[in-house]
């Protein structure tokens, strides 16, 4: 561990930043996979509640260890309200999809938030995004929706997306607002003190709007892979992947950090061969194809 972070250390910043967004990147693809294996023996909602709990304790350790949240930081709390329904929308929507969508087909969902964040930060913000980067995203979103209608031409033609990659689209649409909403809602608070915030906002709103799926839940009955699941999406897909974005965030271009979101296909294809799952057919293949040469693209940006 110690030569570990002794070779970290050698490491420029934006060479730590790229690795942490690897890392991310890769965490964000195992939600998608484990996810898919319990999205039918628990409510989404309940889960996510149970989540968002564990890594609200957990961020906001970490936060008072580090002095990162702070009293001042509980002014206007209704904002936090926003940012957690967003992102509780967003995971909800996510299991809700993977009851009927494949992993690898959600994930591709997932690609669209970059040019959605574009286009809400353009509406709300009025950020200008260069050329480059639009043909970038759009090679992206092209890959993205090839994937979503499984390399299907007549069902892309005829519009025929399935049930779950449908649910989970308004959850892409609430990632891609929040943040959008972090930068035009933050008032000098740290990024662990603004997630710890939307956390606890977000628990509050899930255990409220759940009450019921909660109650009906046979806790002491669920299988171990869904506490699995609940540990594994508390931890390295919450807790962990809120800290790396900030981390990598203050050392690359915001574009650069974006990019990596393209790279969730690939890593969900590996997560899938890997928990046995196999692949999709080579034809789909083309579309996780496309989201990288968008990577590339945009992390050749300037």
């Amino acid at each position: 561990m110690a030569d570990f972070r002794a070779r970290l250390d050698t490491l420029s910043p934006a060479a730590r930043g790229h690795l942490a967004m690897l890392a991310f990147s890769m965490l964000v693809a195992g939600s998608f996979s484990m996810g898919g294996m319990v999205a039918n023996d628990i409510a989404p909602v309940a889960l996510n509640a149970v989540r968002f709990l564990m890594a609200a304790l957990l961020v906001g350790l970490i936060g008072l260890a580090s002095g990162t949240v702070r009293r001042g930081d509980r002014r206007a709390p209704w904002r936090y309200l926003i940012l957690g329904a967003l992102f509780a929308t967003y995971f909800v929507t996510m299991f809700e999809g993977l009851k009927t969508a494949p992993p690898v087909s959600t994930a591709a969902m997932f690609t669209l938030t970059p040019v959605m964040s574009a286009g809400f930060g353009w509406l709300l913000l009025r950020q200008v995004t260069s050329r480059f980067m639009g043909v970038a995203l759009a090679i992206g979103a092209a890959g993205a929706i090839w994937v979503i209608f499984r390399a299907d031409m007549d069902a892309l033609l005829a519009f025929q997306i399935g049930r779950g990659e449908a649910i989970f689209f308004w959850g892409v649409v609430a990632h891609a607002i929040y943040p959008v909403a972090v930068r035009g809602l933050n008032r000098g608070e740290h990024p662990i003190g603004m997630t710890f915030g939307m956390l606890v906002a977000g628990t509050l709103v899930l255990f409220l709007y759940g009450a019921g799926d909660l109650a009906a839940t046979d806790w002491g009955g669920l299988p171990v892979m869904v506490w699995v699941v609940i540990g594994y999406t508390s931890v390295f897909a919450g807790a962990a992947t809120f800290t790396l974005l900030p981390y990598a965030a203050m050392r690359l271009p915001s574009a650069k950090v974006m990019a990596y979101t393209y790279l969730v296909p690939s890593w969900v294809i590996l997560w899938e061969l890997a928990l046995g799952n196999g692949a999709p057919r080579a034809l789909v293949l083309a579309g996780v194809v496309l989201t990288i040469v968008s990577l590339v693209m945009l992390l050749k940006e300037r």
